[in-house]
């Protein structure tokens, strides 16, 4: 089938070529001078501070164990009611190194508008196919912040497709092959849900604290002193700190731990043998 004129005969599947998505996130930390890839596991959050405060003791405790673990932001947080764009990046590499993170990427998807987009996807792609993770993090579907919301919605669109051979992505001049990580799991923020399982961060509860305090701008920080020129917001106040804490504890005792983090499987979790459970 044609289109146009005898003369200049145009096919319709030119209409249908591939497209080639370049994507270009900035690189906010990076732990060597040559890519550590694959990593263990990835953790994508739609801002700064939000995989600290989430799930920073699975991170903490990872890295301990000689894991891999990266995080990239969608935003830069630049709507935030505190700090600028600039401060945040600080933070974030300053927490990056507590944690001992592999590295650290923010793709500059502008903050409060989050989507599904093809541009927005094929963003989350390159990171899921350079990074190449066994476990991949990502926001809750239902949140108190819509751009975690949104950001729960784009990973799920970019899961699938970072599958397919026609949805090409080039990041740092190369192509990337497809891949989906193995295992998907949604961290707690705001909102509870009933997690599928919890992990027992005890141990590396402290270097979530110090990761999470990295952030100063937006969070409180037990001792310093705090902005009083700008406004207050949940995150910034005494009371959410002791709120993290609480549920921490809570969840600790449910599995007879001190401190715990919940998660919650997108899909089945499923097991060899019931003998992994005696671990």
């Amino acid at each position: 089938m044609y289109f146009g004129g005898a003369k200049n005969p145009c096919p319709a599947k030119f209409f249908l070529q591939r497209m080639l998505h370049i994507v270009q996130p900035d690189r906010i930390y990076r732990r060597a001078a040559t890519p550590e890839t694959p990593v263990d596991m990835l953790v994508i959050a739609a801002h700064p501070d939000d995989a600290e405060l989430a799930c920073g003791g699975v991170i903490a405790q990872m890295t301990a164990e000689g894991k891999r673990v990266a995080i990239v932001e969608c935003t830069q947080g630049e709507m935030g009611s505190r700090g600028t764009p600039a401060i945040r990046r600080e933070e974030a590499a300053k927490a990056a190194e507590i944690l001992n993170l592999t590295e650290r990427w923010n793709l500059l998807i502008p903050d409060g508008n989050i989507e599904a987009s093809t541009p927005n996807v094929a963003k989350i792609i390159a990171a899921m196919r350079y990074f190449r993770p066994n476990i991949l993090m990502f926001p809750p579907e239902f949140e108190r912040h819509h751009d975690h919301e949104n950001a729960h919605r784009l990973v799920r669109a970019a899961y699938f497709q970072s599958g397919l051979s026609k949805f090409e992505v080039q990041l740092f001049g190369e192509n990337l092959p497809p891949y989906r990580p193995k295992r998907l799991f949604s961290y707690m923020q705001t909102y509870e849900f009933e997690p599928n399982f919890y992990v027992d961060v005890s141990a590396h509860f402290e270097t979530k604290l110090q990761s999470y305090y990295a952030h100063a701008s937006q969070v409180y920080v037990p001792g310093a002193a705090q902005n009083q020129a700008e406004p207050q917001t949940l995150i910034s106040s005494p009371e959410f700190l002791e709120f993290l804490k609480a549920r921490a504890r809570h969840f600790g005792g449910k599995i007879g731990v001190e401190y715990a983090e919940g998660f919650t499987s997108v899909e089945p979790l499923g097991f060899r043998s019931i003998s992994d459970l005696l671990r």
